[in-house]
């Protein structure tokens, strides 16, 4: 597995303990990434995802509200509306990746850690969320 994955596998479960227990009460986060056994770049790696989906959680939320067809984020489970977080956060601040990158390994991670319906309802959502914020035509531009 490519440190990258792992980041974005650490980013899901940091996002996953913050849904569950709350927002962080600046002592959770800290105790994750600490006690992960992980390579340190795919540890810094999940840490930026995980603090830019903080930081753009309403827009992230919101778009997936508009991307997914009468699904509201609440509704979702923790572990779909987590990929979708990260993803959505790629594909809308991260111009180095590019959007099938981030759509395919949003796909992989819900085959790994969702159920059997999450990969297809997380394909189709993103790939609205990077049709609206036009990340596929950025990419082809850079």
């Amino acid at each position: 597995m490519g440190l990258r994955r792992k980041g974005r596998e650490l980013a899901l479960q940091a996002l996953y303990q913050l849904d569950v227990g709350g927002e962080d009460s600046g002592g959770a986060l800290r105790l994750f990434w600490s006690s992960c056994d992980a390579p340190s770049d795919a540890r810094a790696f999940g840490q930026e995802l995980v603090a830019g989906v903080l930081e753009a959680r309403l827009r992230i939320d919101e778009l997936i509200s508009k991307s997914s067809s009468n699904w509201r984020v609440e509704r979702l489970s923790h572990v779909d509306r987590n990929i979708l977080r990260v993803a959505a956060y790629e594909l809308l601040c991260r111009r180095d990746i590019p959007a099938s990158v981030a759509i395919d390994e949003a796909i992989e991670i819900a085959k790994r850690y969702g159920s059997d319906e999450s990969p297809t309802f997380v394909n189709g959502v993103l790939d609205a969320i990077a049709a609206a914020v036009g990340a596929k035509e950025r990419q082809r531009a850079v």
